[in-house]
C-alpha cells in the first residue's frame, strides 16, 4: 500500500487506515503492508531543533507531539487494529513509530496482526539510519521475528537494515517465504536492493513506501522544509519474486495499491540451485549466529 497518513494526526490516520484496509478486503486482499511509520508519519526532513551540544524548546515540544500521536501497544491503539484485523479477515504488518509506556522511548516498528490470533509480534528497527538514531531507540536480536502463517512465513526488516547482510541472514535461515520491506528510501536504487534481496533469499519481497510532499504536512510544519524540493519521497513501493523478477510494480510519484498472487509451491523450484541457508550455506566454513533471536513462531 503505497499512501500517506495524516501527519502527526494518529487518529486520523487510523482512520485512513481502516479505510484502506476495508477497501482492499472487499477485493479478496489476505496480507496488507503500509510503509514504514505509517503512523504517525515518518518524520522526513526534521531535525527537531537538535545540533551537536544543543536541542531547542520548540524541538524538544516537537517531539513530544510526535511521542503523543505514536503508537502505544499497551492501550486501545493495538485492539483497534486487531479489531480491524478480525473482522476484515486480512493480515496486517504495519510500519509504525511505537512508544513504549514503560521507558519512555519511541521505536521505529513493524507490527505482525493476525485476523485469528491478533497481534504475532514486533520487529524494532535494530539500527536506526543517521539522525534516526535522534528519535529512535534501537533493538536487538529479539525482535528480528518472523512467523509461520496461514498465508505463509513472514518476516522481514525496515529500510536500512535491509543493507545489513547478517540481518538479512536471520531471516533466511527462519525460511521466511514472504519478505517484508517497508522503507523510507524514495531512490530508483531501492528497486534492484529489493530484487536481490529476492534472489538471494528466494522468496518473494512485498517493499513498500510512503509517496509523500510536503503540501501534505499540516501548514504549521512547512516552514521548517523551506528548502527541499515540493515531492519529499518519490514511492517506489514493487511486488519481486524469488527469481529476483519483477512482478508488480514500482509505482512512482503518486498513491497506489500493488496486488499479486503469491504461489509459495514455486518457492521450491528456486531453490534447485540456490538456498542461502540450506544447501548452499557452508557452516563448516562459516558460523552464524543471532544472540536472542527467537524460533519462528507458529500461528
Amino acid at each position: 500500500m503505497q499512501d500517506a497518513p495524516i501527519f502527526f494526526n494518529k487518529e486520523k490516520s487510523l482512520e485512513k487506515l481502516e479505510l484502506l484496509v476495508k477497501k482492499n478486503a472487499s477485493k479478496g486482499v489476505q496480507l496488507m503492508l503500509f510503509p514504514e511509520s505509517f503512523i504517525p508519519g515518518y518524520p522526513r526532513g526534521f531535525s527537531f531543533g537538535a545540533v551537536v551540544g544543543k536541542r531547542s524548546k520548540a524541538g524538544k515540544a516537537l517531539y513530544a507531539t510526535y511521542h503523543k500521536n505514536s503508537i502505544d501497544l499497551e492501550s486501545k491503539d493495538l485492539t483497534r487494529l486487531e479489531k480491524l484485523s478480525k473482522k476484515t479477515k486480512v493480515y496486517l504488518v504495519i510500519g509504525v513509530t511505537e512508544r513504549q509506556a514503560k521507558n519512555g522511548s519511541l521505536y521505529c516498528s513493524m507490527l505482525y496482526i493476525s485476523p485469528a490470533k491478533g497481534l504475532l509480534g514486533v520487529h524494532r528497527k535494530i539500527k536506526p539510519t543517521g539522525t534516526e538514531r535522534l528519535i529512535w531507540a534501537e533493538s536487538d536480536g529479539k525482535d528480528l521475528v518472523s512467523f509461520d502463517t496461514k498465508i505463509g512465513k513472514l518476516g522481514g526488516l525496515i529500510c536500512w537494515e535491509n543493507y545489513m547482510p547478517l540481518a538479512r541472514m536471520s531471516m533466511y535461515q527462519q525460511g521466511v517465504q514472504i519478505y517484508l520491506a517497508p522503507t523510507a528510501d524514495g531512490r530508483e536504487t531501492w528497486v534492484s536492493t529489493m530484487q536481490h534481496i529476492a534472489m538471494e533469499g528466494r522468496c518473494y519481497v512485498l517493499a513498500c513506501n510512503q509517496y509523500f510532499n510536503k503540501s501534505m504536512y499540516p501548514k504549521k510544519y512547512r516552514d521548517l522544509l523551506a528548502d527541499s524540493e515540493e515531492v519529499l519521497s518519490r514511492g517506489g513501493s514493487l511486488i519481486v519474486g524469488p527469481d529476483g523478477n519483477i512482478i508488480k510494480g514500482p509505482i512512482w510519484d503518486k498513491s497506489g495499491t500493488l496486488t499479486a498472487n503469491l504461489d509459495l509451491d514455486a518457492l521450491i523450484n528456486t531453490k534447485l540451485d540456490f538456498d542461502p541457508a540450506g544447501h548452499y550455506n557452508r557452516p563448516d566454513v562459516f558460523e552464524f549466529k543471532v544472540n536472542g533471536q527467537p524460533d519462528i513462531l507458529k500461528e
